[in-house]
Order: structure tokens, then sequence, then C-alpha cells
């Protein structure tokens, strides 16, 4: 069965590079992991605006595996941070992929890609209850917790890819090349 053409697979590697580097380009970085980058999401976000949900998400989901391998610190080697906060999170991103068509309009392209920064906050979310609660202070509301932690970097983060896909959606995602 020939699901993924050539020129997908090509363009995904692409993305997943491009990704990877731009998560090296840090504009602020938390004490326990994650950070504000120069739009690292942007390339698995575009990437699954143009093909959609089933592409971005195996481009997502590799681009965590990348993220866990060569992201430089790792915080938890515990086996759910490895599948929530990078397997899950970043496959998360293939969320916009849901908007794809041939038609898909700058509205759509946005929605996507705040469904797709929201879709990756929510997995970290889930991680800094169930495996990164034990730093929290005795007695804390651990969600309360979690999202005071995850929430100002991601909502960051967010706005940064959001820009990036407004400035990027006309020579990028209109003009698709596929």
């Amino acid at each position: 069965m020939n699901r993924f053409k050539t020129n997908m697979l090509v363009e995904a590697g692409i993305m997943i590079a491009l990704a990877q580097v731009l998560s090296y380009i840090k504009i602020f970085q938390m004490p326990q992991g994650g950070s504000i980058t120069a739009a690292s999401m942007v390339p698995i976000v575009v990437f699954a605006l143009r093909w959609g949900f089933h592409p971005g998400l195996m481009a997502g989901i590799a681009y965590g595996i990348l993220q866990l391998i060569l992201g430089g610190e790792i915080y938890s080697v515990h086996p759910a941070s490895i599948i929530l906060d990078y397997a899950l999170a970043f496959g998360a991103l293939s969320l916009a992929g849901i908007f794809k068509d041939r038609k898909t309009s700058m509205v759509k392209a946005l929605t996507g890609t705040a469904i797709a920064a929201a879709g990756r906050f929510f997995f970290h979310l889930l991680s800094g209850v169930f495996v990164f609660g034990v730093y929290a202070p005795e007695g804390s509301n651990l969600w309360v917790y979690s999202a005071l932690y995850n929430g100002p970097y991601m909502s960051a983060e967010a706005i940064v890819t959001l820009i990036t896909v407004g400035i990027l959606y006309k020579p990028v995602i209109k003009n698709r090349l596929v």
C-alpha cells in the first residue's frame, strides 16, 4: 500500500530537521524542561496543514522522539513522561492537519495551529500532574501547579507559532506545492 508519497516523506524529513534546528534557538528555558523557541513547532504544523492529520502525526511523533534523543537535557526518563511529553505532545501538532483541504483559509490555518498548540499543552499538563507533580509543594492542587508551570511558556510558544504561520500562510500554505 503506497499511503505515503515520496515527496511527502522527503518534506517530512526536511520539516522534522528544521524543527529540530529551530528548537536549539531558545528564547527562554524553563528550569525543569520546556522552552520558548524560535518557532520550532511551525515546521510540523505547516507540514500537517499541507499533508493532513495522519502524515502530520507521523512527523510529530518522529520529531518528539528526536527531541527526546537530541534535545539536550532530559528532565525525566519516566515512561509516562516519555509518552506524554515527547510522543503525544509533539504528535498533537498534527491536529493542525484536521483543517487540511485544497481551500485552507488563513482562519482555518490559524485555528488548526491554535488547536495543535492546545493539544501539545494538554499533554504537558497531564505530564505535569502525573509525573512532575512530585515537585509540587505539599498540599498543592496538581492541576493548578502544572498549568502554572506549563501555561506561560506554552502560551508564548503558541503566540510565536501563530504569528509565524500567519506570515507564512500565503507563500507556504495557500500556494502549496503539493
